[in-house]
């Protein structure tokens, strides 16, 4: 692709950017996404303008992607960032419709989460030692585990945002949507050495929670590439990935308190049909359980 975005597109990406809390990530997908619907549709190399664009063409275009090999999964995201870019084209008057509402994505099976064990969880965040990377990383992994946090959340976190007293934390979540979340005993002990370590390495102007050695915020890239550092130095099997460290918190919180509702407002999910994916992981460890625990379980194999 390699038509130059409209300038349409390129307004809607900095729109996203200022004022939602996308990931990085998630917002180079929607270019990317968005890019390619304008190539398809021949924004760039016709008269035809994104108001032109009919729910027909949507459907043509969503039959393309799955030729070419798209899932189910990538197109339904695909679908979200165009249904997403005509709401933001008809507020500013550019379009008088959205073609893409009512438009379906192919079935594709839905993928479970992966999540680490408790046993895993605890080695992960258990790490030893009292080097002030060491110190700040612990933090992280601690509160990504014990609150359930997006990587985007956490990066966006500033000192104010912790309440002892309460052991919560004021989280900004996607559509900038404030949540408070608790915050565990192992989590607060882990940031308040953090924060001890914080106050002599960073001046008082940064607010910043997590920072680098230069004293400035620490980004989403450099968090990931700490995460997956440490799931290596101790010794797990699997890549870890701080969205990892989000689903075990829920899947645990889930199977140990069976309130589905209380895991929804722990992670800010706007609908319950989102967190009831961690009801399948649910009955998936049940049905372990079952298979080596009851005596009849495996009959006829």
């Amino acid at each position: 692709m390699n038509a130059e975005i409209s300038p349409q597109i390129a307004a809607y990406l900095a729109h996203i950017a200022q004022n939602k809390q996308f990931s990085p990530h998630t917002i180079e997908a929607y270019r990317r996404d968005l890019q390619r619907a304008q190539v398809f549709f021949g924004i760039s190399q016709t008269t035809l303008a994104w108001d032109d664009i009919a729910p027909d063409q949507v459907r043509v275009y969503v039959m393309r992607l799955s030729q070419q090999g798209r899932n189910g999964r990538s197109i339904a995201r695909a679908l979200s960032a165009l249904r997403s870019f005509y709401r933001y084209l008809m507020r500013h008057g550019e379009a008088k419709r959205n073609p893409a509402v009512g438009v379906p994505a192919p079935k594709s099976p839905r993928r479970l989460p992966e999540v680490l064990d408790v046993d895993r969880a605890a080695r992960l965040v258990g790490m030893a030692g009292d080097a002030w990377m060491t110190v700040r990383d612990r933090a992280i992994l601690e509160l990504l585990y014990s609150s359930g946090l997006r990587l985007a959340e956490l990066v966006g976190m500033d000192v104010q945002a912790l309440n002892r007293d309460e052991g919560t934390v004021r989280v900004l979540g996607k559509g900038r949507k404030e949540r408070v979340v608790p915050v565990g005993r192992l989590a607060w002990e882990a940031l308040d050495a953090w924060l001890s370590v914080r106050a002599t390495h960073v001046p008082v102007t940064e607010g910043a929670l997590f920072v680098t050695r230069q004293g400035g915020r620490l980004r989403a890239r450099a968090i990931q590439l700490r995460v997956a550092h440490w799931g290596r130095t101790q010794g797990l099997s699997v890549g870890v990935y701080p969205h990892m460290l989000r689903h075990s918190c829920a899947s645990h919180v889930l199977e140990s308190s069976g309130d589905l509702r209380a895991v929804q407002e722990l992670l800010g999910h706007a609908h319950l049909t989102t967190t009831q994916i961690y009801t399948h992981l649910d009955y998936q460890h049940l049905a372990k359980v079952y298979d080596l625990a009851h005596p009849r379980a495996k009959r006829g194999k």
